[in-house]
Order: C-alpha cells, then structure tokens, then sequence
C-alpha cells in the first residue's frame, strides 16, 4: 500500500478528515482526535489499550513495527508499508485504531451512528 491508499481508507471512515497539525505532516483524524499518522513508509496507529497489548506487533513483525516516538506508551505503534505486514493487517490496524479513538471520543464528538 502507498500513502495515497492508506489515506483513501482512512478518510472513508465516518467523520474522519485529514489535517496537518505539523508542517509536512498528514494524519486522520475522527472528531478532535488523530486515528492515523501517515507517513511516507509507515503508518502511525493505535494498535492497543496499553503498550504491553501492543507490543504483540513488534513480535510479530521485528523490523516492520515500532513503538512510536513519544505516544508509544500509551499503546501507538509506527507500522511500515511494503514490507513483511499484510496490506490487510495494516487496514484492520487502521480500522481498530479509529475504533479506538472513537471509543474515547465524548458522545457529541461521535460520527453520526458510532456508539462505542
């Protein structure tokens, strides 16, 4: 997958858009909140609860995933594109990380139709 493709999926999700809060740099977001950080080579998302769950990616794929930089704690993992991870793993990665964030979001922040 290339940057484009990740960035068509995550913006087909219900409320998402795309922003750059940093010079040079895309992500999606859902209501206030980022779900996915797109990068050249990788994407950014929140892969689980904590970071002991996430870890199960840099397991499973040495080289290909890594604990992002500054957010890694909280369960956020940098995956990288065109290398060992299925192009399928990385977008159910993306939808589990904006089931995350959607989850956390207040209810008034909610796309139309998402609950939990």
């Amino acid at each position: 997958m290339n940057r484009a493709e990740l960035l068509k999926h995550c913006l087909a999700k219900p409320g998402a858009w795309e922003d750059q809060p940093w010079e040079g740099d895309v992500v999606a977001k859902v209501g206030p909140k980022i779900f996915a950080f797109i990068g050249t080579d990788t994407v950014g998302v929140k892969c689980a609860p904590t970071r002991e769950a996430a870890d199960e990616w840099l397991h499973r794929y040495p080289g290909d995933a890594a604990a992002m930089a500054y957010i890694g704690r909280s369960g956020w993992n940098s995956l990288s594109t065109g290398g060992a991870i299925p192009d399928e793993e990385l977008l159910e990665a993306i939808e589990e990380s904006y089931r995350w964030v959607v989850s956390k979001l207040p209810k008034r922040d909610r796309p139309a139709g998402q609950t939990s």
